[in-house]
């Protein structure tokens, strides 16, 4: 079976898509540039569904495209962090401004979406578990609820953390199953687009992937420059006719695997 998963190149966000043979599709997050949107890119691929879509983070560059998406395609399976409620997720977001019309459409979408199907779409060859914090009793901050994804396809072992920082990462390092599943990962998508407090180095002692991946902008803070400290867990890759241990979209554009 083929698959194919792209980091797409949204700058500052998040969107990794999974092109199943079969034509399924599974997507997590649909942040979005003006160069690149979930909403154009997979329609003009023939996608009208999407099969499983994940959401890591409730910020709005996770979910920025959300209104367009959900108007021009239909989502088949919602996962989320379900320990935050509609009304819990409307307090957190005014704490910093009026509510966005993406999270308008996620808000909608917990109205809407209120259980996992019993059986959802088929992905052969494509296995995934997810894992997270709880809001309120673990953490009251959006990123430290970030959903975690462990997706393998055909043998290849990727995680994808949202904007998990070092506290959430601890949490959740307790958690025996989480360590297990930790120990194949091989591409690694760095937490919160590779900055500073997404780096946790506890992580590393339970896997030693291919290649770390930051889906980020142009680098403007201090904070953005971790490519030589998360270059030291990874074993390296061939890219580009280079050894590469840390590829970016800033840097290299959107980011394909053909497994």
């Amino acid at each position: 079976m083929k698959i194919k998963v792209k980091v797409n190149n949204v700058g500052h966000g998040l969107c990794i898509s999974l092109i199943h043979e079969n034509g399924k599709v599974m997507l997590w997050d649909c942040g979005h540039n003006e160069d690149c949107r979930p909403s154009v890119f997979l329609p003009r691929s023939g996608i009208s569904e999407i099969g499983i879509f994940f959401v890591t983070n409730y910020d709005e560059d996770h979910i920025s495209d959300l209104p367009e998406l959900r108007r021009k395609l239909h989502i088949s399976t919602l996962h989320r962090n379900r320990s935050i409620s509609k009304e819990q997720l409307i307090s957190l977001k005014r704490q910093s401004g009026p509510i966005s019309p993406a999270m308008v459409s996620m808000l909608d979408m917990l109205d809407k979406y209120t259980h996992t199907p019993v059986k959802p779409p088929e992905f052969p060859s494509v296995t995934y578990s997810c894992y997270r914090n709880n809001y309120e009793t673990d953490f009251v901050d959006s990123n430290n609820i970030s959903l975690v994804t462990f997706l393998t396809c055909n043998g290849h072992k990727f995680i994808i953390p949202g904007d998990l920082e070092k506290p959430g990462w601890e949490k959740l390092l307790n958690n025996t199953d989480f360590c297990q599943e930790l120990q194949g990962v091989k591409i690694f998508i760095a937490s919160h687009h590779g900055r500073e407090n997404g780096y946790c180095e506890k992580v590393f002692e339970h896997c030693c992937p291919n290649v770390v991946v930051f889906s980020d902008e142009s680098i403007k803070h201090e904070t953005q420059k971790m490519s030589e400290i998360y270059a030291r867990h990874a074993r390296g890759i061939q890219f580009g006719g280079k050894t590469r241990h840390v590829l970016s979209t800033r840097q290299d554009g959107t980011l394909e695997w053909d497994l």
